[in-house]
């Protein structure tokens, strides 16, 4: 599967949905303006925007919740043990109060991550972020991650946009 991802305003990604009808976007409005995202097996639609290979899905997205995409430059040649690590690893976030998605998704041509989640709300996330699952998953991976990395990860957050109808 693919997942295609664009930015820019809300009301400029939403003419998109407008020209595409056939397509199921999801639109993220967060501090840094709109993004556009949708999950097909078809080609990617935007002009300026990134393809990814989806390599690891959980849960269903919603038109509605909290999305966090943590994006991770990944050395090359580190690449290979990240994605094994991320495919098979257990942090119990499906099992998490408000937890509703979950992608890994890797930019095509390009050893660049995303890890997507989705939540019912903010404080679900919250409530991720300080659980014991949470501490187990990501202490783990503390002492292997400075090797991995590029450039400096980065985290982009916000609601599910609402239509105005």
């Amino acid at each position: 599967m693919k997942a295609f991802m664009s930015r820019g305003t809300i009301h400029f990604l939403e003419t998109l949905e407008k020209k595409n009808k056939h397509i199921d976007f999801y639109f993220i409005a967060s501090n840094d303006g709109g993004i556009a995202y949708y999950e097909n097996s078809s080609k990617n639609i935007f002009s300026a925007g990134q393809a990814f290979d989806v390599l690891k899905s959980v849960g269903e997205l919603s038109k509605e919740g909290y999305v966090v995409m943590n994006h991770l430059p990944i050395s090359e040649d580190s690449s290979p043990a990240f994605e094994y690590r991320m495919k098979h690893s257990d942090s119990g976030i499906e099992k998490m109060e408000g937890f509703q998605a979950w992608r890994f998704l890797r930019q095509e041509k390009s050893s660049k991550y995303v890890v997507l989640t989705q939540w019912k709300s903010f404080a679900d996330f919250e409530n991720w972020k300080n659980s014991d699952q949470f501490k187990k998953a990501h202490d783990s991976q503390q002492a292997k991650q400075p090797s991995y990395f590029m450039e400096r990860p980065f985290v982009i957050s916000g609601h599910m946009h609402e239509k105005e109808e």
